[in-house]
């Protein structure tokens, strides 16, 4: 089953006076990149929490939050008048660019981040597992986002490879038609400008065979055939991080049909070769977003 690098992930819990809030937002990265907003209570476990998140969702870019509010007076608390007063500054000026009423403007500092704070910056164990559970359910909601993501991206992909290997089909029929209007083509050419009775046959038809054998392309269409097949496969595979192996399969799916397109010379093939592009570029796109 493929996983999706983009997905969003929500838990909450509450405790006696306190609650917590974890929100995840994941994008597609090439590593794992992780912005993190916390509450500095806990400082100390900052690197538990990146070690449990890459542990989990082993790669991406992530921005999440972790929110832990007291929601009575059991604990002794300290407010930050200086970022109270930063606050203040700011929000009196935007009212007054604005034209807009003030109103409650204590209520709404109190509210602000880190302007109230506990009085104590140590969080018990307690505390922290139940912070660390919190983040759990998150991290388990935002997988179950990238499975349903990577079901969606495993169809698409999917298709898209089938659409590759049927046209892919399509240039094996046609290929020995392309070696017939060659060999014609040549012959012709040298009738007209030598002269059919002073042309050698065993001579020309060494020529032919070494010509056509530089414009061979079944070499370039069975290794195509199993770049797909094994593309398939590693779809199909237990491994849930394989975005980048099957980003490496597509540079040699690549690779074949471009080497296919520049022997071809054959208007026929061409085109063929052009949808199998097409279809090539999409499938990378969709590759960029697999874990």
């Amino acid at each position: 089953m493929l996983k999706s690098m983009t997905g969003f992930g929500r838990a909450e819990s509450t405790r006696g006076e306190t609650s917590i809030v974890v929100e995840i937002k994941s994008l597609n990265g090439k590593q794992f990149e992780v912005n993190l907003k916390f509450s500095p209570l806990l400082r100390p476990y900052e690197f538990d929490i990146r070690a449990l998140m890459q542990q989990t969702l082993q790669r991406g870019t992530l921005d999440a939050t972790i929110n832990i509010r007291q929601n009575g007076a059991t604990r002794p608390v300290v407010i930050n008048t200086d970022l109270a007063k930063f606050y203040y500054q700011s929000i009196t000026t935007l009212a007054n660019q604005l034209d807009l009423p003030q109103g409650d403007m204590l209520n709404v500092l109190m509210k602000l981040p880190e302007v109230v704070s506990p009085a104590t910056e140590q969080m018990s164990e307690e505390e922290w597992k139940d912070v660390e559970g919190t983040l759990r359910q998150a991290l388990t909601d935002l997988d179950t986002h990238r499975l349903d993501e990577g079901q969606m991206l495993e169809a698409d992909l999917m298709q898209r490879i089938e659409n590759i290997d049927a046209s892919m089909q399509k240039v094996r029929e046609l290929d020995p038609l392309r070696k017939d209007r060659i060999r014609q083509r040549l012959e012709g050419l040298l009738a007209e400008h030598v002269g059919k009775e002073n042309v050698d046959g065993n001579r020309l038809e060494q020529e032919l065979i070494f010509y056509l054998e530089k414009l061979d392309i079944s070499e370039e269409l069975s290794r195509l055939e199993n770049h797909l097949r094994y593309f398939k496969e590693i779809l199909k595979d237990g491994d849930a991080a394989k975005g980048k192996k099957l980003g490496f399969v597509l540079q040699e799916i690549g690779r074949e049909i471009n080497t296919t397109g520049s022997k071809a010379n054959d208007a026929g093939i061409q085109q063929w070769v052009v949808l199998m592009k097409d279809e090539l570029e999409k499938a990378k796109e969709q590759v960029l977003n697999v874990l």
